[in-house]
């Protein structure tokens, strides 16, 4: 499935923007790894992040989390910060200051919010560069330590400069992370109302636990009536929930790669009674019709 599939965006703007060349780049980097793979997991683990970071993905989405006990991780471009698009506000340093403060995690998703295959290596790292700069002077003692690409696209330039300047690199290419893990191409899969249903979040979490996989969530807005991009409340507590019944963790994105690299980290388990209160919340969300 391509970004264009995933994001219902129109093909034809985005391909127009991506020479040839590009196109071949952002294919290939989906197959040849740039950097040592990652250990095989020794238990599964669950991610929720948030791209573009809409101001109700501080708000709401980040309340979420914390009710479940778990930390999420926000990737932001500077550029964005505090604008207005079509479909949500984006959220302004003081947001962003409070989720950080709360134990979030704060990643990179370029200054300009660019189209990675159109940048060569040496721009790509001009704007990381430019993206790290500003943060760390908006928000002193932070450090942007993982990457997600803007609309999915990667190259194999950018994943050479990310292997020596972030810990990781996010696709929005479905699935789950098994076996040995692509750190600079992890999957994800939408986190969009219209996208994920209970029957298909089911199937993710099951082959999670059976497989010791990393499953991954992207979306952009947490509201009722969401965007085509992001998510309703009550999807956000059902996945949630689902990886409580499960037992499997929910991690940020630096959590679950401390944890693939068996480095001691806080982790965020679910406890028996956030488990309890979850399944609650899904079923009253829900009208106690469906149980993933």
């Amino acid at each position: 499935m391509t970004p264009d599939a995933i994001l219902d965006r129109d093909a034809t703007d985005l391909r127009a923007r991506l020479s040839l060349r590009a196109r071949l780049s952002h294919r290939l980097s989906r197959h040849v790894p740039t950097a040592p793979a990652l250990p095989r997991l020794s238990g599964p683990m669950v991610s929720v992040t948030f791209d573009d970071v809409p101001d109700t993905a501080c708000s709401t989405g980040a309340a979420v989390l914390d009710a479940h006990g778990a930390k999420g991780t926000f990737y932001v471009s500077r550029t964005l910060l505090g604008t207005a698009t079509e479909h949500w506000r984006v959220a302004g340093v003081e947001a962003l200051a409070e989720i950080h403060r709360r134990g979030h995690e704060i990643g990179c998703h370029t200054h300009d919010h660019s189209l990675v295959p159109t940048l060569d290596a040496r721009d790509f790292a001009a704007d990381m560069g430019r993206n790290r700069d500003a943060f760390a002077a908006l928000l002193p003692g932070l450090t942007l330590e993982n990457f997600a690409f803007p609309y999915g696209y990667a190259s194999l330039a950018a994943k050479r400069v990310l292997s020596r300047t972030y810990g990781s690199g996010r696709s929005i290419m479905p699935g789950v992370n098994t076996g040995r893990i692509d750190r600079y191409f992890l999957r994800a899969n939408p986190l969009f109302d219209r996208y994920l249903d209970t029957g298909l979040l089911a199937r993710l979490m099951d082959e999670a636990v059976a497989r010791n996989g990393w499953v991954i969530f992207f979306g952009h807005d947490v509201a009722e009536g969401a965007s085509p991009y992001g998510c309703s409340p009550g999807l956000l507590e059902a996945t949630l929930a689902a990886a409580g019944r499960r037992g499997i963790p929910v991690v940020s994105i630096a959590q679950g790669m401390a944890r693939a690299r068996g480095v001691a980290a806080e982790l965020c388990p679910m406890e028996e009674a956030s488990r309890s209160s979850s399944e609650v919340s899904v079923r009253l969300a829900e009208g106690g019709s469906r149980d993933p």
